[in-house]
């Protein structure tokens, strides 16, 4: 009886979420998608994407929960204007075919800080399962602001050549890691109902 308890307890905590439920959307101003990739194997080349849009539908636990993002490809900037225009020409990213980057949750899945959000990553016509390890760092409230901001920090990693983006084998590593730091803001309060 006392096993049966704790695995209850146990099973309720992975699924109870820190946030109060309803579609929160991005701050675009303080999100940031970030990643690393080796350059000829002995050092990183860093960049990011800056153009995201995203949101974070959270249930009444996690498996009614669930995350989308769009990533425009061509907004990538790696501080170096000639090789951001190379890396989008039709023999590397080809942005005119492959737009965008998507995102889809399928589970969500932790307790309190730490959690594993897994999915499918969509770039051109290729789908592919990803998994990001998830640190909740808090809801605050902002000056000035009604709504509270919740605030993740997200890594994982994709293998390019998965993605058929296979060019510069040998300059550039397959393996990209991907660096999230997002927040959103909590649902909109209802409207007060009108007097009279």
């Amino acid at each position: 009886m006392d096993g049966m308890t704790s695995d209850t307890s146990t099973a309720a905590a992975t699924t109870a979420l820190p946030l109060p439920a309803g579609s929160w959307e991005i701050d675009p101003f303080h999100s940031a998608v970030n990643f690393t990739i080796r350059h000829l194997g002995i050092s990183k080349v860093r960049g990011r994407f800056a153009e995201v849009t995203a949101g974070l539908v959270v249930g009444e636990s996690a498996e009614t929960s669930s995350v989308t993002a769009t990533i425009a490809l061509a907004s990538i900037d790696t501080g170096n204007k000639d090789r951001d225009a190379h890396v989008r020409a039709p023999d590397l990213l080809d942005v005119e075919r492959r737009p965008t980057m998507t995102f889809r949750s399928t589970r969500v899945i932790g307790k309190e800080d730490e959690w594993t959000l897994e999915g499918g990553l969509t770039i051109g016509d290729v789908t592919k399962p990803i998994a990001l390890a998830v640190e909740f760092g808090g809801l605050q409230a902002f000056p000035g602001d009604p709504r509270r901001h919740a605030g993740f920090e997200a890594t994982g990693e994709i293998r390019r050549s998965d993605y058929g983006l296979d060019f510069g084998a040998g300059m550039l590593g397959d393996v990209v890691k991907i660096q999230l730091d997002m927040q959103f803001l909590e649902p909109q309060a209802p409207a007060a109902p009108a007097e009279g």
